[in-house]
């Protein structure tokens, strides 16, 4: 009998487990993401293949799932993960005879430190330094097996080079609008209009500044009243009152690990 400890990628103890292990933090990371990929100035990648403007949700279901493999799979498994991601985007870049810009992968490992921590602090409570140090140190060393470079060594240099990739890599384009378009043919009004308002709580002033949405912000209090059901165990009830009905098996499987 092998009795040797089994290794992970991210550590049992990790907060970043926590994080992911949550379908409410999972889709507000997304919800941010949504935007902010909206508004990159590399999104025309994400339109060469037409798999997110035409199925944006599926788009969020399959980059989930990847990300869980990453962050709850043994070591080897989570590497396996992370190569065919890689392998994936070798394969678009091969098809349009060009390169992802090494700035556009950062960004996306960028957002998932910054919106992983937001969600969190938005819907549970302030994380450590450490904490914030756990959950950047996760996704560098994601970035490392991707072979980015110029990737910050510790949170603190993260927080200053995030600053500028969103000073210098968002834009408001056509394609901004329609993915915004997009999203509201595939969540219907209602829905569309909660993903703005978390989009509202969650997204950084650099980019919301950009966004095609009101100012106006309503929904913290429900925020507050979302906090409470959780408490009394009642928050799977909100929460498939405000998703599509076709993905709710899906939702559900995330809080499930």
């Amino acid at each position: 009998m092998d009795n040797t400890p089994k290794k992970y990628f991210v550590e049992q103890g990790s907060i970043v487990r926590e994080i992911w292990s949550k379908a409410d933090n999972i889709l507000f990371v997304f919800a941010g993401s949504a935007a902010e990929f909206a508004l990159n100035k590399a999104v025309d990648w994400l339109y060469f293949t037409g798999n997110l403007p035409a199925d944006p949700l599926g788009r969020l279901f399959s980059t989930v799932a990847y990300g869980r493999m990453i962050i709850f799979s043994e070591y080897d498994g989570a590497l396996a993960a992370i190569d065919k991601i890689n392998a994936i985007h070798h394969g678009v870049e091969k098809a349009r005879g060009a390169q992802i810009p090494d700035w556009a992968y950062r960004d996306v490992i960028y957002m998932l430190i910054d919106y992983s921590i937001r969600s969190f602090e938005l819907l549970e409570r302030p994380l450590s330094d450490e904490e914030k140090e756990d959950v950047f140190d996760v996704f560098y060393r994601m970035g490392l097996r991707m072979g980015l470079k110029d990737m910050p060594y510790n949170y603190k240099e993260w927080l200053i080079s995030r600053v500028d990739h969103l000073r210098e890599h968002l834009v408001q384009s056509h394609y901004t609008l329609d993915l915004f378009k997009q999203y509201k043919k595939h969540l219907g009004t209602v829905r569309y209009q909660l993903l703005k308002q978390v989009q509202l709580l969650i997204v950084p002033d650099e980019a919301k500044r950009l966004l095609p949405i009101d100012r106006l912000s309503y929904l913290s209090p429900v925020i507050s009243f979302y906090k409470l059901t959780r408490l009394v165990g009642l928050h799977g009830l909100l929460k498939e009152a405000i998703l599509p009905p076709a993905y709710k098996s899906q939702i559900r499987e995330m809080d499930v690990w």
